[in-house]
């Protein structure tokens, strides 16, 4: 039976990750320039024994997952939630507020980066630290054979490469730091997009070698070797080795032990039945946080164990930033009532067949679905697929307004259908942007068991639950891609077509181009993947491969700050940026071209004194001439003459 990643019971191990968790909390708020050490205790003395290595790696496990779970501010928002105000899928939602980070063409500065801008770029050097001190440290570690060390490598490389990858296609050309330096260093080059891809693709190769097999392991949510491959099958991807990409996910779909779930299995979860009733279902069960670990998951590749009422457990609060605001008084019944209202169980008013408190949770709306996310995607040769359980209220998985019911007790309307329009065409919601949108019940729901049982609550935010970061389905939507780059149109159809059969799509591909294999992945890969990152290094790739996108346009690599693939789909699929005609607060909804590659921060420029770095371009401080390394030799070598 397999053991879970469950909370470091060692007091010293446990000290050092609450203390580094203290510095990664407030990371972002420091220049990366600054060697801080992971915890506060004399590093050579912590990281120079075993159980010092499993408290870093500890704290690298613990902090990938922080993209989906930190907030800095009750909260509103997620890392992740910004990564989708940058796609075709979503766009901010929080119409109160007087900084809603909706105009981003002309409010995206280096000095003006809202929401999680600047935790993208602090944090992620903060985790590629963990990495490196592991990488520093290890080899200093007595006792251990060389196959150990090899492990502890490999993972911590896992942990860097995620990073860089990340970096590579939020900000372009970023420094590459590899080693844990003893004083600060402030004369940092920017380093070649290319060449760190380059770098972190040869980590990756090792990690595959040396990082054991999840069936080799006693513990999840550890990085194993399918994560590994997972992460190579990117890097050969993002550096036009499609061959090799198509190898990676053979091996992973063939010959690992994975399998996509095709049955019902693990724990049925329905507590809300009698308010709304799930039928179970494969896709239901896949994503219930307590199947995602489980060893009859064959379809889990790396999970983020994240457990209620456990040190390792943090609440996602998914429903409260991506549902929308059903209980507020801008929504109305026909005959002037609020329509939906959240009561306690210990309110006179209370309904129990109607606590769409606790059976869907309290949504605020900090982002919102585009038209296309709710309703476009859905479509294959512009007929909705009646029978995609990813997208079926007739299941539960999917909530729509209308299938919800009045629940103020006083009005007229009571137990009546949610209409947008009276009888009469009257907009019965004066906020469709924050309060009226369709979205995934099954991805979004997660128990909060305090929160439920507390009848004089009724704010159920959504609890902590395990979340994938890596599943087979992406694998053969990999795989699919980098067959459309083969020309291999037959096979990356088929691979498709794996996905849409799983879920039981009545409507099939006969031919896909690279818009089908992202539209699936918007599909089937919601709030999983990095939506905006995705993106951004498919623009990259397919210009790579000289093929054209569904429209018929073809890139340069050269040339994707003024034109590229994520900005196209961005002008024909989401009716915010593409319009200019949506305004909130006197903000208009708006999108730049260069806003492909996120300015780079102008207090970590100002930081680097002894060089410049490079400016992306379209924003204040661009400039061509900028030195930069063109190789990652170049940039190591630098590091080591410091």
């Amino acid at each position: 039976m397999k053991k879970h990643h469950y909370p470091i019971k060692n007091k010293v191990l446990k000290a050092a990750l609450i203390l580094s968790g203290v510095a990664t909390m407030l990371g972002c708020k420091k220049s990366f320039l600054q060697p801080e050490p992971l915890s506060f205790f004399e590093p050579d003395a912590t990281f120079t024994t075993q159980s010092g290595l499993d408290a870093a790696m500890a704290i690298s496990d613990r902090h990938l997952r922080s993209y989906w779970t930190y907030t800095s501010y009750v909260d509103l928002g997620r890392p992740m939630s910004t990564e989708y105000m940058f796609t075709d899928v979503a766009v901010a939602g929080k119409t109160d507020d007087g900084n809603i980070f909706a105009d981003i063409a002309t409010r995206l500065t280096p000095t003006d980066m809202p929401e999680r801008l600047p935790f993208f770029w602090g944090e992620t050097y903060n985790g590629i630290k963990y990495a490196n001190t592991i990488i520093t440290y290890v080899d200093r570690v007595e006792g251990l054979s060389e196959a150990t060390k090899n492990e502890y490598r490999g993972r911590a490389m896992f942990h860097r490469a995620f990073r860089y990858m990340a970096l590579c296609f939020q900000f372009k050309d970023v420094p590459l730091i590899t080693k844990l330096l003893r004083s600060p260093k402030v004369n940092y080059k920017s380093t070649k997009r290319e060449a760190i891809l380059q770098f972190i693709t040869a980590d990756m190769e090792k990690a595959v070698r040396w990082v054991p097999e999840q069936s080799q392991m006693s513990l999840t949510g550890l990085i194993n070797k399918g994560a590994c491959r997972q992460l190579l099958l990117k890097c050969y991807l993002a550096t036009g080795q499609w061959d090799k990409a198509i190898a990676q996910a053979d091996t992973l779909i063939n010959n690992s032990g994975y399998s996509l779930m095709t049955n019902n299995f693990g724990t049925f979860i329905s507590p809300y039945s009698n308010v709304w009733p799930v039928t179970r279902n494969v896709i239901w069960d896949l994503h219930r946080p307590e199947n995602k670990a489980i060893s009859a998951n064959k379809e889990a590749i790396l999970v983020m164990i994240n457990r209620n009422n456990t040190d390792m457990g943090i609440n996602m609060n998914a429903i409260r930033n991506w549902g929308p605001m059903l209980d507020n008084a801008a929504t109305t019944t026909p005959d002037g009532k609020q329509a939906v209202r959240y009561y306690a169980p210990s309110n006179a008013n209370y309904r129990a067949q109607y606590d769409y408190n606790r059976a869907l949770g309290r949504g605020i709306g900090i982002i919102r679905p585009t038209y296309y996310a709710q309703k476009g995607v859905w479509n294959l040769n512009s007929i909705n697929d009646q029978t995609d359980l990813r997208h079926s209220s007739a299941s539960g998985n999917w909530v729509t307004m209308e299938s919800l019911k009045y629940n103020e007790p006083s009005s007229a309307n009571f137990g009546q259908n949610l209409r947008l329009r009276a009888t009469n065409g009257t907009l019965l919601c004066k906020d469709t942007i924050r309060n009226w949108f369709d979205y995934p019940h099954y991805k979004y729901y997660i128990e909060d068991p305090v929160a439920t049982q507390n009848i004089n609550s009724a704010d159920h935010r959504g609890g902590a639950g395990d979340w994938y970061l890596y599943r087979l389905a992406e694998t053969y939507l990999l795989r699919a891609e980098a067959k459309f780059y083969k020309g291999n149109i037959a096979g990356a159809t088929e691979d498709v077509n794996i996905i849409r059969r799983r879920a039981q799509c009545s409507r099939l591909y006969t031919t896909v181009n690279i818009g089908d294999i992202m539209s699936e992945r918007a599909r089937e890969l919601h709030m999983e993947e990095w939506r905006f990152t995705e993106l951004s290094r498919v623009s990259y790739s397919l210009a790579l491969s000289g093929k054209s996108d569904e429209w018929g346009n073809t890139y340069s690599v050269d040339n994707l700050a003024q034109n590229s693939y994520w900005y196209q789909r961005i002008q024909h699929y989401n009716d915010f940026y593409n319009k200019g005609k949506v305004t909130v607060r006197n903000r208009s909804y708006t999108i730049a071209p260069y806003n492909l590659n996120w300015p780079i921060p102008q207090n970590e420029i100002d930081a680097n004194g002894g060089n410049r770095l490079s400016q992306n371009f379209g924003y204040s401080g661009y400039d061509a001439s900028v030195a930069k390394w063109q190789t990652w030799q170049d940039a190591v070598a630098d590091e080591d003459s410091f």
